[in-house]
C-alpha cells in the first residue's frame, strides 16, 4: 500500500469545500442535498470575471487539474466517471478520449440533466449521463477501461458492494483513480466551518449530520475496502491544494450558508446563537480573504487501483 506526496499547491496569486451535492455517490457530496453549481463557467487561471460566478468546479479547479493529470486518459478509453455531477469530469474524459467514449453517474437527477445540457451545447457526442446509483447500477460488464471520481465516492451506504460493482463494469486491468478528502483535522476549510459554527460554548455541532464526507480519509481503512471488493495495486498519492470559496467574503459566506450541513446546525440554534455563529463564520472567511478572493487549505488522496 505505497504512500506518495507529488502535488502541493500555494495560497498565492492563482491559488487557495464543503459543497453539498445528494447523498450516496455525487461529486462533492457533504452532507445532505443541495447543489450550487454552475458548470457553464469553469474558471480559468487569473481569470477574476468567472471566478466571481463561484460554483463547485471553482472551488476545486486547482484540485481539477491535478486529477485530470493523474487520470491520464487515453484517445480509445471508455471511461466512468462515479458521482460526475454537472459533468465537468466526464466532459473532459471524453475530449481526451477522442475515439472512446465517457459515462457520468449521479443520484442527482438536477444535475445529471444540467450535465446534459452542457454537453449538448459544447458539441461532445461521445458522452452519456445516467441518474443512477453507482452502488447499484447494473453497468455493462467488463466494458470500461477507467473509472474516475472526483469526490464522489465518499457515501455509499456499502463501499464495499459498491466497488465490487465499480470493479464488475472495468476490464481486466482496467484502472480506478478517485480523489477523496484526507482527514477532517488536515481541511482547513473542514475546521474552520466546524469552530464557527460550535463557538467556544458548544452552541452547535456538525457531530452525527449525514453523510460523512471523511470516510474514506485514512488509508488503512480505503485499503481494506478495495481489497475486499476485488482490487489490487492500490497507492496513494497525497495532494496538498488551496480550495476556493469565492471572490469576497460576502460570496463566501453565502457559499457556507448554503451547506445543508450549516443550514441544520443554525436551525438548531436559537436566535442570538445562530447570530453569534455567523459572525464567527465570517470572521473566519475575512481572515481567509487575499487579493484573489477567499481561499483555505485543504489536503486530499488520490487512490489508484486496478482490476485485475
Amino acid at each position: 500500500m505505497p504512500y506518495t506526496t507529488l502535488w502541493k499547491g500555494g495560497l498565492g496569486p492563482q491559488a487557495h469545500g464543503w459543497l453539498v451535492g445528494s447523498t450516496g455517490t455525487t461529486d462533492g457530496a457533504r452532507q445532505g442535498v443541495l447543489f450550487m453549481m454552475d458548470a457553464a463557467h469553469p474558471p480559468g487561471t487569473g481569470d477574476r470575471d468567472r471566478l466571481g460566478r463561484h460554483d463547485y468546479d471553482a472551488e476545486l479547479r486547482l484540485y481539477h487539474e491535478v486529477l485530470r493529470r493523474a487520470c491520464d486518459v487515453r484517445g480509445d478509453d471508455r471511461v466512468l466517471d462515479i458521482g460526475c455531477g454537472t459533468g465537468q469530469t466526464t466532459r473532459d474524459a471524453a475530449r481526451l478520449a477522442q475515439a472512446g467514449s465517457a459515462l457520468g453517474v449521479d443520484m442527482s437527477a438536477p444535475a445529471i440533466e444540467r450535465a446534459r445540457q452542457l454537453a449538448r451545447v459544447e458539441g461532445l457526442r461521445n458522452v452519456t449521463f445516467e441518474h443512477a446509483d453507482a452502488q447499484v447500477y447494473r453497468f455493462s460488464q467488463q466494458r470500461f477501461d477507467l473509472a474516475i471520481s472526483r469526490f464522489g465516492t465518499m457515501f455509499f451506504a456499502d463501499p464495499v458492494a459498491a466497488f465490487a460493482n465499480i470493479g464488475r463494469a472495468l476490464r481486466p486491468a482496467g484502472r480506478l483513480v478517485m480523489m477523496v478528502w484526507q482527514a477532517h483535522e488536515h481541511n482547513e476549510w473542514a475546521v474552520a466551518i466546524h469552530q464557527s459554527l460550535g463557538g467556544s460554548g458548544g452552541e452547535g455541532t456538525l457531530a452525527g449530520q449525514g453523510p460523512d464526507p471523511f470516510s474514506l480519509a485514512h488509508p488503512p481503512t480505503v485499503n481494506g475496502i478495495l481489497t475486499a471488493a476485488g482490487f489490487v495495486g492500490i497507492a496513494f498519492t497525497g495532494v496538498q491544494q488551496p480550495v476556493y470559496y469565492g471572490p469576497d467574503v460576502a460570496t463566501a459566506l453565502a457559499w457556507v450558508r448554503g451547506f445543508t450541513c450549516t443550514n441544520e446546525v443554525l436551525k438548531r440554534l436559537d436566535p442570538a446563537a445562530g447570530s453569534r455563529a455567523l459572525a464567527r463564520l465570517r470572521n473566519a472567511l475575512t481572515a481567509r480573504m487575499s487579493d484573489d478572493g477567499v481561499w483555505f487549505n485543504s489536503r486530499a488522496w488520490i487512490v489508484t487501483a486496478r482490476r485485475p
